[in-house]
């Protein structure tokens, strides 16, 4: 069993002042979207639908995704929309953000996949790019 310290750590407080520095929270009463129906009603409908033409566009030039054959018995990954407004320093919105990402919570170990990845070098891997830049005479 790892030890414990009792050791009380204060809080710094240099943070508290507002003098010292102040944070505009923009509050003007719209709420970005939760859903794709509630997007699609809000009075930016259409800056909603051109910014999630875009996303798509982005995937597909981007090839994110192949279309297959889905196996009997097989249920795909659902997805949803995720809309953001983003806004500049005074608050006033900029631009208008829509991204589509899979529900991969809903994947069962075993079932819908076998192993898990992660996007980290290995290694190995970074030995041989050095050695082809070096062969190469590439600039890295």
């Amino acid at each position: 069993m790892p030890r414990r310290s009792g050791r009380i750590v204060p809080q710094p407080n240099c943070y508290l002042g507002l003098t010292e520095t102040q944070v505009v929270i923009p509050d003007d009463g719209v709420e970005d979207p939760l859903s794709y129906k509630q997007a699609i009603n809000d009075v930016d409908k259409d800056q909603w639908v051109k910014a999630m033409n875009l996303e798509m566009e982005s995937m597909y030039f981007n090839s994110v995704w192949e279309l297959v054959d889905l196996p009997d018995g097989v249920k795909p990954i659902g997805c949803k929309w995720i809309y953001k407004r983003k806004r500049d320093s005074a608050g006033k919105v900029q631009t208008f953000k829509a991204r589509l990402v899979a529900k991969g919570y809903t994947q069962r170990k075993g079932v819908d996949y076998e192993e898990t990845f992660s996007p980290v070098a290995m290694l190995k891997s970074i030995r041989i790019l050095l050695s082809i830049a070096t062969f190469y005479d590439y600039e890295i």
